[in-house]
């Protein structure tokens, strides 16, 4: 058995919720809503989400953020604009979020494909996009099209790795199948729980020695 104490995950997602309360994400125009998940999503909408998902790779949801201000303050938030729009002015838009070369390519590589999509995409065409990872992937999923694909970010891996869920060498996809597995198959709840171990781990586990102010929970988890 590669993993301990697997029976333990509703209850870290039970004792984050009860101290944090409901994150409703994915934010949308900068609004967070505890029933956002209840929204019908407009297409308009899930390209958003899903352009959101690429700009925060390798950053902090506020640079993506910021960047994502300046794509809609620019009437850029469209597949036909961001296409139509010459690199110069992406650039300066998507600056803030890093990478900015490398993310342009991958905002037009995405757009292309949701340009022809005419249902929710799966997984492994996702994947097939350059520029979209399993944690991109994921999110898109979850967030954009209600589909119950757990993220696992380094947030998640650290915080796990603290409470003995998992141990360090664990990879993306054991760790999706652990959580997959030992909770309920609801896009809601693994949309709070991402959202709440980001708003936990923030506090916590973003700089080493990781867990070390963590008082909300003990590391052994007894």
């Amino acid at each position: 058995m590669i993993f301990k104490k697997i029976m333990k995950i509703i209850q870290v997602y039970q004792k984050l919720l009860k101290n944090y309360g409901l994150q409703g994400w994915w934010p949308l125009n900068n609004k967070y809503c505890p029933d956002n998940h209840k929204l019908e999503l407009s297409k308009g909408e899930i390209f958003e989400i899903s352009i959101g998902a690429i700009l925060t790779q390798n950053t902090s949801w506020n640079n993506a953020n910021t960047a994502l201000n300046n794509l809609r303050e620019k009437k850029l938030l469209t597949p036909k604009n961001i296409l139509n729009a010459d690199n110069e002015l992406l650039t300066n838009c998507v600056k803030p979020a890093g990478y900015y070369n490398q993310k342009i390519n991958y905002l037009k590589n995405f757009t292309k494909f949701f340009q022809k999509l005419k249902r929710a995409p799966g997984r492994m065409e996702l994947l097939k996009i350059k520029g979209i990872g399993k944690e991109t992937a994921d999110s898109i999923l979850l967030y954009a099209y209600k589909q119950p694909n757990f993220i696992v970010d380094a947030y998640t891996k650290r915080f796990f790795t603290r409470l003995g869920i998992i141990k360090g060498k664990n990879n993306y996809e054991e760790i999706k199948k652990l959580v997959e597995e030992k909770l309920p198959r609801k896009y809601e709840l693994f949309q709070e729980f991402h959202a709440l171990i980001v708003e936990h781990a923030k506090k916590h586990y973003s700089r080493k020695p990781y867990g070390l102010t963590d008082s909300l929970f003990n590391p052994d988890f007894q």
